[in-house]
């Protein structure tokens, strides 16, 4: 399956600037262009050679290309898919890196010209950092990337598209477009939501000072303000566009605290237990599966002594 020819890389955060290091890693020699909103993070792309060349529009970016990644905020992507509509070359492929699927769909589908091949995308990768200079190119390595194609998708052109994620790294699987965005309010949106509210929760207690919670975290809250660092804007968008799935995960999860909640108050121990029990079950299987390790707290590297 032949390769494509010119990649066109729309936002130059951390999934863009990790997808063209992974693509040189992958000895791609595909002509790579790109834009971001801002002038400094355009020039650090083309500095650092994320990109052959950079523009300042979207529209420029695109034109030639053979496949078009959207990699911005998903409260952005209709108001670029009408940008680059017009300028989007016959039988190229569009996809993006959002975790909200259904609402991306409903936001590009509409405007994409007949011929242009729109396959929505999402490579479960990432990490609290943005910007260009934050990508790395094994990010993508053996993590899964879900396509989910539209019922009128074209095969062929699906097919290429899992076959380069393929080439940089990914496990890639197909999935329903509504399915994918459940799956995600459970492994992603919600923890990521619950993390928020706990670092507000101990940035808001009158009765524990800021500078207590800041010097004495333990690795639990450590890990919870990690996942609370990303970036707002995208998580804003993330939750506006996922609201139902979302909703439903957050009802049954304030239902599992209500029965620890209860737990706790009448002193069920058995009860903890074989919860606590089942839920590490699930860890272990997520090490099992390879998408972490066992290391000891979680991986960190301990200064010399």
């Amino acid at each position: 399956m032949s390769q494509y020819k010119h990649v066109a890389l729309i936002g130059l955060g951390l999934l863009a600037s990790s997808i063209s290091l992974a693509m040189r890693r992958a000895g791609m020699t595909a002509r790579i262009t790109g834009t971001a909103r801002s002038k400094a993070t355009r020039d650090t792309a083309l500095e650092i050679g994320l990109v052959d060349a950079v523009f300042e529009s979207a529209a420029e970016a695109v034109q030639g290309a053979d496949l078009v990644i959207l990699c911005v905020p998903v409260g952005a992507m209709e108001t670029l898919a009408k940008e680059i509509a017009p300028h989007l070359a016959e039988s190229c492929t569009i996809t993006d890196v959002g975790s909200v699927k259904r609402a991306v769909a409903d936001a590009i589908g509409p405007h994409m010209p007949r011929g242009v091949h729109f396959i929505p995308g999402h490579p479960m990768a990432g990490t609290e950092k943005s910007g260009p200079e934050s990508g790395f190119a094994a990010l993508f390595d053996n993590r899964w990337c879900l396509i989910t194609p539209l019922p009128d998708s074209d095969h062929d052109a699906v097919e290429r598209l899992s076959a380069f994620w393929t080439a940089l790294g990914s496990n890639v699987e197909l999935m329903e477009i509504d399915h994918h965005d459940l799956v995600a309010a459970v492994i992603s949106h919600t923890p990521h939501l619950i993390a928020y509210t706990m670092v507000g929760v101990a940035d808001g207690m009158n009765k524990v000072a800021k500078t207590e919670v800041v010097n004495y975290s333990a690795a639990g809250f450590r890990d919870f303000t990690r996942i609370a660092a990303s970036d707002p804007t995208m998580w804003r968008d993330v939750f506006l566009n996922n609201k139902d799935a979302t909703l439903e995960v957050l009802g049954r999860f304030t239902e599992e605290l209500l029965a620890l909640q209860r737990a706790i108050r009448i002193g069920d121990g058995d009860f903890m237990f074989d919860y606590f029990t089942r839920t590490r079950d699930i860890r272990r299987s997520i090490i099992d599966a390879g998408q972490d390790t066992d290391a000891a707290d979680f991986g960190r590297i301990k200064p010399e002594k």
